[in-house]
């Protein structure tokens, strides 16, 4: 009775000792993983994908051709020939009209510093304007005129002196850098009064007249404008710099012409040297 008893206690103390030890594997299983255990997992997860690293390397390559084919561009414009005088006067709707008696003396190219600009004060056409300049026998013309379609008709050449500013008030030969000199014939001119005794601005300047009636407030049509742009641009080509730009009123204030109507034009050709203010 004695033995049977001793043997129960043994099993007892036996089947305690192995649920302790089931109870403290199951505790140790719901532990966090200890250091070692997370930098395994670290080194066996997948690494981010290097795909995201090359896209963004082929993009800045990309970025960077694109740029150095714009580089490429605006050197290549700014290398490349300006058109000469002839390719600008090709592109012009010119009629040569010269007339001997509208031509008053030698221009050289050092002595090219002003565009005067003019309006006719009237209808018609350019060679009606010049048929009055030659009827009218005072030798008066400019080089120039423009018609309302943009065609030219050219009278006088470049290189000779035209008179179409005619005496300026006094003291703008001086004011302007020009003088009264010998060049010029001064064939046809009356004096005017004292306080217009100055008239240096033929010998140093190309005169354009515009058809145009500034008295019935008329726009200038957009061929005629665009025609003088080109004209302008000529004019630079074949002297190798830019003139100044004046209308006649600044030679002679209170002249008629230019109309109210050519100021903002006349600003824009003094600033950029195009009737909307636009560069090439």
């Amino acid at each position: 009775m004695l033995a049977r008893k001793r043997v129960c206690l043994l099993l007892c103390a036996v089947l305690t000792c192995g649920m302790l030890a089931l109870y403290a594997c199951a505790q140790r299983a719901e532990e966090p993983a200890t250091a070692n255990d997370q930098t395994q997992e670290q080194a066996e997860a997948p690494q981010p994908s290097s795909d995201t690293s090359t896209n963004d390397q082929v993009d800045k390559k990309a970025e960077d051709k694109s740029e150095d084919k714009q580089r490429e561009q605006e050197k290549a414009v700014e290398t490349s020939p300006a058109p000469s005088a002839s390719d600008l006067r090709e592109e012009l709707d010119i009629t040569e009209l010269y007339h001997d008696e509208l031509a008053h003396g030698e221009k050289p190219a050092e002595c090219q510093k002003y565009i005067v600009l003019h309006d006719t004060e009237g209808g018609g056409t350019a060679q009606n304007v010049v048929d009055y300049w030659l009827s009218a026998g005072k030798y008066i013309a400019a080089h120039f005129v423009i018609n309302k379609d943009g065609s030219i008709v050219q009278c006088v050449p470049m290189d000779q002196i035209a008179h179409h500013a005619g005496f300026g008030n006094t003291g703008h030969n001086q004011e302007f850098g020009v003088q009264d000199e010998s060049r010029d014939d001064k064939r046809g001119t009356t004096p005017v009064s004292e306080d217009l005794a100055d008239y240096g601005m033929n010998s140093y300047s190309i005169g354009i007249e515009m058809i145009h009636d500034g008295s019935t407030g008329e726009e200038y049509p957009a061929e005629q404008l665009e025609a003088l742009d080109k004209l302008i641009a000529y004019i630079d080509a074949y002297y190798g710099e830019k003139s100044e730009i004046i209308d006649h009123k600044t030679w002679r204030l209170y002249n008629s012409d230019c109309s109210k109507e050519f100021e903002e034009y006349l600003h824009n050709y003094q600033q950029a040297r195009t009737h909307d203010g636009s560069r090439d």
